[in-house]
Parts: structure tokens; sequence; C-alpha cells
């Protein structure tokens, strides 16, 4: 049996100082991608000037590698969803210490628009930030931003 977690295994750490009992909360998604880091950075300043508690959601899912060889996607997958777990997970503490901003950090496993819809509904988000999308095929099929944005539940707000 490995004692290592399982990378797509669902996970909560809360950093920074306790929020107080009527702050608002913000729902920030980050892979990683530049545009989620600019959107995680845009939802700590917000979090800190508004005197909000931010819920940063890391979604883990399977890429299209794991169609082509599952065996060999399967074991490069958990590792680089782990590794990039981990430093993500440095980076929201860092911050959330340095900025004092109360952090919920959650890593989940799905489809990130689903699971950044209802991780949203489950806190009870007043406003949801997210990256614009870099890929081309999202200007068809729709990216994850359009895709909240057209649920109507909380304001999304898209940084480019």
């Amino acid at each position: 049996m490995d004692p290592s977690p399982n990378a797509f295994d669902a996970t909560k750490d809360d950093f920074g100082p306790h929020p107080a009992p009527s702050a608002r909360t913000i729902l920030v998604g980050v892979d990683g991608s530049d545009t989620a880091m600019r959107a995680a950075a845009f939802a700590f300043g917000t979090a800190r000037r508004q005197g909000a508690r931010l819920v940063v959601t890391f979604v883990a899912s399977h890429s299209s590698l794991a169609a082509l060889s599952p065996a060999v996607a399967s074991v490069f997958e958990h590792e680089a969803t782990a590794n990039l777990h981990a430093e993500l997970r440095a980076q929201m503490q860092a911050a959330a210490e340095e900025l004092d901003v109360p952090v919920t950090f959650v890593k989940t496993f799905g489809d990130p628009y689903t699971t950044l819809r209802d991780a949203a509904d489950r806190c009870q988000a007043d406003m949801v930030v997210v990256g614009a999308s870099q890929q081309a095929g999202h200007r068809f099929a729709g990216s994850v931003a359009t895709k909240l944005i057209r649920s109507g539940h909380w304001p999304v707000l898209v940084v480019p």
C-alpha cells in the first residue's frame, strides 16, 4: 500500500487569519496557468481590500494523454498533479500569511466547470474569479468562464 496521498483525492487546508463571521466569500479557480495565477492575485487583492475570505480551488482532472496509454499516462499524470498541487498550496499559504487574508485551499477532482460551480454554491460565494481561457477551441465549445457566467448564480470576474 502506498503511504503517499493520492493526487486525485480531495483535500482542504486553511491558511492565514480566521475569517470574520460576516466576511464575504470570494472563490477563485487555479490550475497553474498564467491567467489563473493572475486571477488568484486579483482575488487576493480584492479579498484583502474587502476583508473577505478567499476560497482557492484547484481542480485536478485527467488529461487527454490517459486515452493513449492509460498505465504510463496515469503514473505521469499522478506525479504531475501532486507536484502542481504542492507548488500551488505553498504559494497560496505564503500569500495568505503575507497579505493576512483568510484562505481555504481546496483540491478536488473532476470537470473544472462543474466542480467550480458546485464549490461556489457550497461556500456561498459572493463572487467567482477565474482566468480567461487561452485555448482556441474554447471559442467554439465555450470556456469554463463562459459556462460560469451563463449559470448566473453569482458575479463572475474573468481576468485576462
